[in-house]
Parts: C-alpha cells; structure tokens; sequence
C-alpha cells in the first residue's frame, strides 16, 4: 500500500510540474516508466520495476530495465532481482494512429536476473534461476500532457508479466 502512495503522490506532484501541451514518441525522447507489477511471477511480494530508453530513431528506443521483488514467509525469504537492456518499436507510424496521446510499443529485452534466499538465517545461496534473462513486452502509453502520462506492459518484463505506472518523457 505504501508503494501506491507513493506513485499517487508522485503523480500529483508531476502533473503540476509538467502540464503542457500533448504529445507521444520523439526521436529524441528521454522515456521513464516507474511501475508496480500487478501480477507476480512468484509467489508473494509486489513487483517494483523501472526502465528508461532514449529515442534513437522514430520508431525505435534503446535503454535499460530494473525489477526488484522480495517477500517472506514463515522462515523463508526469498529476493529476485532483474536488470538488462531493452529496445522497443514504436507502432504508431505503422499503425496510422495520429494521436499526440498515444504510444504503443513492444520489443525485447535482455539481462541478468539474480535470487536470494534465506531460511531461519541461513543463507541458501542463489542457485534457483540466476542467470541470463530473455523476455519480450508489449506496451502502451496514455499521456495526459507533453511530459507526463501513465502505462501498462504485458510480456516477460521482470519478476512479472503486468505492470502499471506512471511514465515520464523529457
């Protein structure tokens, strides 16, 4: 609950800072998306996941990801944390949508995931699937001005298959 809290407030709080004219992807554009996933790949825990990517062409960004979850019970806890890169396609040409509002994207993403976990203390080590991570997502965008707007991904993007929140463009 506190983690919604949060992105209220940071909401609230952006939407007045950056209330201006309407628009979606840029070459160019600085995109940032803070998120809570709402479906976890694992038992227990609320996924809290970033990424940023950078406009390099039209219809193409490039940045990276990250995702943490972590929960506990009875004795045991367990941590799973992911980061990689990530590039997205913009559909929007190819779609013929003209919306200034809209953006809708999907693309890979590429990285290494790590887990912890703990019984009574003792450390189990981080055997269970650490390693390289391969997904893929589909997302879109809603912006509610020029800098500000909210967004949903579905796909393997992190210790969950759904995240919401809200995303920044600079």
């Amino acid at each position: 609950m506190k983690i919604a809290n949060i992105l209220i407030l940071v909401f609230f709080t952006t939407t007045t800072l950056f209330a201006q004219e309407n628009g979606a992807f840029k070459k160019g554009n600085k995109l940032l998306n803070i998120g809570i996933g709402v479906n976890s790949s694992y038992d227990g825990g609320i996924p809290v996941g970033l990424s940023y990517e950078q406009g390099i062409t039209g219809s193409i960004s490039i940045g990276a990801n990250a995702d943490y979850l972590s929960n506990e019970y009875l004795s045991l806890k367990f941590t799973a944390i992911y980061f990689g890169l990530r590039a997205s396609y913009h559909v929007n040409q190819l779609l013929k949508i003209n919306s200034n509002k809209i953006d809708l994207y999907g693309g890979p993403t590429l990285g290494y995931r790590s887990f912890s976990w703990k019984d009574n203390g003792e450390d189990l080590g981080d055997s269970y699937g650490s390693g390289l991570f391969l997904g893929a997502y589909v997302g879109g965008k809603y912006f509610f001005s020029n800098n500000l707007g909210a967004f949903t991904e579905l796909g393997a993007i992190g210790s969950t298959n759904a995240r919401i929140g809200i995303a920044l463009k600079f």
